[in-house]
């Protein structure tokens, strides 16, 4: 890593920090203006004005740029080693991790550890950006700036003429400002720019929990016409998917594709009922768990522990789990 020892300048392009070290002026990176339709940058300054207008407006965030330079600090030859040795790859598991933990937060209902877990969601953030500052890509304000205008164009009924009495209007705003920029990514791609014409599912993460991954991989393919008449339909081929496990021999490979084809019919399931199929085995291990922590304490006050009970013993206690949890009026939404 070579020698790092000059502090971005707030609204630098990438390798502007360098390119001043070296005596040079300014490197763009292509990559770094991402999409931008006409008028982008209009519109976001146009709208800042509105928001800057009103007297509650959020003010600056010293704390922020704070962190920002704390990260780039932790990047310098003298800073961490751990840091400095980070990379977009090896920091992937860590952003996944860290937004779980987030989310966790959000399900327990605690303020105070959502506020320290999107802390260290923003700390990843910061990394990737100064990692790709480092490279000449992009830097944190290229990522602020990209996502202000994109939010900005996909509400032209807040900041523009555009009008929106519903959810259905707000709907079909935002299809037609993303059909726009599919457009325009396409024409991009077709000028031999770095970002190829989209595919049906190309928008779909493929990093993405594959029960999540599974119904929007869904959604978009029924969107454009290839799906069942009925939802009995649907139950009918989770049974031909059941048949086709079946007759796969135990523990093949062959079995276990067709058992994730089992899955991938009941999410379609899931989509027709209007159900949210991640977050509905989500529920269920919230109530399993629940449910597995009750029969523990049952277990404690008879001096016994778990697994040291028979499976009609485990049963006998679920029953009482589940019954406590009814009569204290418990409720997760889930099958039992």
């Amino acid at each position: 890593m070579g020698e790092k020892n000059t502090l971005p300048v707030e609204g630098e392009r990438p390798g502007a920090a360098d390119a001043r070290t070296a005596g040079r002026g300014p490197v763009v990176s292509r990559a770094a203006v991402g999409l931008e339709l006409p008028g982008d940058r209009a519109a976001a300054d146009a709208a800042d004005e509105q928001s800057r207008a009103r007297a509650d407006a959020p003010g600056t965030h010293p704390e922020f740029d704070r962190l920002v330079r704390t990260v780039w600090r932790l990047r310098q030859e003298d800073g961490c080693p751990w840091d400095r040795a980070q990379t977009h790859q090896t920091l992937e598991r860590s952003l996944v991790e860290e937004t779980y933990e987030a989310v966790d937060a959000i399900e327990r209902g605690s303020d105070v550890h959502l506020a320290e877990e999107l802390g260290d969601v923003l700390m990843q953030v910061l990394l990737h950006a100064e990692i790709a500052r480092e490279d000449g890509s992009f830097t944190i304000d290229d990522v602020c700036r990209q996502i202000n205008q994109k939010l900005v164009r996909r509400h032209p009924h807040v900041f523009g003429d555009a009008a929106a009495q519903s959810e259905q209007d707000v709907g079909r705003i935002w299809a037609d400002v993303k059909r726009r920029e599919r457009e325009a990514r396409a024409a991009m791609g077709e000028g031999g720019a770095d970002t190829a014409p989209e595919g049906l599912l190309d928008s779909v993460p493929r990093s993405l929990p594959a029960l999540l991954q599974c119904q929007k991989i869904s959604e978009r393919a029924a969107r454009a016409g290839f799906e069942w008449a009925s939802e009995a339909d649907v139950w009918d081929q989770v049974a031909s998917e059941r048949r086709e496990l079946e007759a796969e021999p135990a523990g093949s490979e062959a079995r276990a594709l067709e058992f994730g084809d089992v899955l991938f019919s009941l999410v379609n399931v899931a989509r027709w009922e209007g159900i949210d199929a991640e977050a509905a085995l989500a529920a269920s291990n919230r109530k399993f768990r629940s449910r597995w922590g009750a029969m523990q304490a049952m277990a404690r006050e008879r001096g016994v522990r778990l697994d040291q009970l028979d499976t009609a013993e485990l049963n006998r206690l679920w029953g009482e789990a589940k019954r406590q949890e009814r009569g204290g009026g418990a409720g997760t939404g889930a099958a039992d």
